[in-house]
């Protein structure tokens, strides 16, 4: 059992499936650079590590790949200008998510969100998906000089709370996670699904691992 003050939740692949939004800015990319679609399970296996490192992954097909530096300046804007457009209209909320939300917020639970996306992307695809509103503070990757695994954003979320890191619990899908939690002296949730690049969060050694937000509820006191 846990007893924080504070949770904080990533976003992508902890709250929102926001593949579809990305594949759909993807391949509206590369049709523009009369490159052929890939599609979205080729994206869901991309995500994670930020948009900038999404071009680079779609225009290689690699996930550590390095396009042509001229080819990833003329497609990074082209990118950006179809995920403003589709950032959060084929997105949805995993199951669970809006229920659980509302269980944690019924018992007192201070929350706040910390993401590597950008602002410009994080605060209208909270509000798309109507769930804005749970958070005291959205900590996204430009909030600070640095981003997660780095404590920082954590730290930064916890300050704004007057919340202690030893009385935070992080909540999230991927190593970087995990990572996050374990260097800002967080406790640390896993969900079992999300976006890790195929590997089992479990490799990461959460302090426990959930299949859904709803069963938050049967491990915090």
């Amino acid at each position: 059992m846990f007893s924080p003050k504070l949770v904080l939740i990533d976003l992508d692949g902890t709250l929102v499936d926001s593949v579809p939004d990305l594949a759909h800015a993807v391949d509206a990319m590369r049709r523009d650079l009369d490159m052929p679609e890939h599609g979205e399970d080729a994206v869901r296996h991309w995500v994670g590590n930020g948009v900038e490192r999404l071009v680079k992954r779609a225009l290689t097909g690699e996930l550590d790949g390095e396009p042509e530096p001229e080819l990833y300046e003329k497609a990074y804007p082209i990118f950006y200008k179809h995920y403003l457009a589709s950032n959060g209209v084929y997105s949805r909320l995993f199951p669970g998510v809006d229920e659980g939300l509302k269980i944690l917020s019924d018992k007192g639970y201070k929350l706040g969100c910390v993401t590597n996306k950008a602002e410009g992307f994080t605060l209208p695809l909270l509000e798309a998906k109507g769930i804005l509103h749970y958070f005291g503070v959205v900590v996204s990757g430009d909030t600070l000089s640095v981003k997660k695994p780095a404590p920082e954003p954590l730290w930064h979320a916890a300050k704004h709370f007057d919340v202690s890191p030893e009385e935070s619990l992080m909540l999230g899908d991927s190593m970087h996670d995990v990572q996050a939690a374990r260097n800002a002296n967080f406790k640390v949730i896993a969900v079992s699904y999300g976006y890790n690049h195929g590997i089992d969060i479990a490799e990461a050694n959460p302090d426990a691992i959930v299949d859904s937000f709803v069963e938050l509820e049967n491990l915090l006191n």
